[in-house]
């Protein structure tokens, strides 16, 4: 109980912090500032920097054994183990299906496709990380221009980046699109604040800010996973065996 209340305390700091961010880039959008100085490399600096970020998280998508590590914490102490395919859910099952057991408390996380268990998260993940490197290329290394909606960018990418933190709350294909608003509304606020304030300062913050959300979402999926093992009132999981 402890744990899960230290976890919690945690949880609430970081969704404070995120929300704190998420406020600070609507007030630049409110009030831009006035930016005397600026470099020619500017964009393509930030662009490659949030490329990277992308090209990590399509990559982290498809490497699921980096996934299992979630399934550490839960009601019971034990240890997950090298063999994570093998881990089965309840004992009725020795796979895992869509980096989750297959255990009827998971359902809400992943969605069927021609007979195919699926992530519903890193299916959203996915098809948002690979739209946000097309964005970013068009912007950063295109010529994209913004100029007279990049309130409106900034504005829609904060809902975007909203929904993602609370992605927890929807299921299947609803649980997909939300994963995947919250990757492009990331770009959508790095595109919008670079085209109203022209500021590497400014965008090397919002790309900081990107980050912490990003590991604010990541927490939040772990902190669900706790909540479902915890209350779950099955004996015999496998999950710990």
């Amino acid at each position: 109980m402890s744990r899960q209340r230290h976890i919690t305390s945690d949880i609430k700091y970081q969704l404070l912090l995120s929300f704190a961010g998420l406020l600070l880039v609507v007030i630049l959008t409110a009030f831009p500032p006035a930016v005397t100085e600026d470099v020619l490399w500017r964009k393509p600096l930030i662009g490659l920097i949030f490329s990277s970020i992308c090209v990590l998280g399509v990559l982290a998508v498809f490497s699921p054994n980096k996934c299992l590590g979630i399934f550490s914490i839960g009601k019971k102490k034990g240890t997950v183990s090298s063999d994570s395919a093998k881990l089965a859910s309840h004992g009725a099952s020795s796979t895992l299906e869509g980096h989750h057991p297959s255990c009827g408390n998971y359902d809400a996380h992943v969605f069927r496709i021609n007979g195919k268990t699926v992530c519903a998260a890193c299916a959203g993940l996915l098809i948002g990380g690979l739209s946000a490197l097309t964005g970013a290329a068009a912007y950063f290394f295109g010529d994209w221009s913004v100029a007279e909606y990049s309130s409106w960018m900034v504005l829609l990418g904060v809902a975007g980046v909203s929904l993602g933190l609370f992605q927890f709350k929807f299921i299947g294909l609803a649980r997909l699109s939300v994963n995947a608003f919250f990757v492009v509304g990331s770009l959508l606020i790095l595109v919008g604040v670079d085209g109203l304030v022209h500021s590497l300062v400014f965008d090397l913050l919002v790309v900081s800010l990107i980050v912490f959300w990003l590991l604010t979402r990541i927490s939040l999926s772990h902190w669900d996973h706790e909540m479902i093992c915890s209350a779950c009132e099955v004996e015999n999981c496998g999950i710990w065996e």
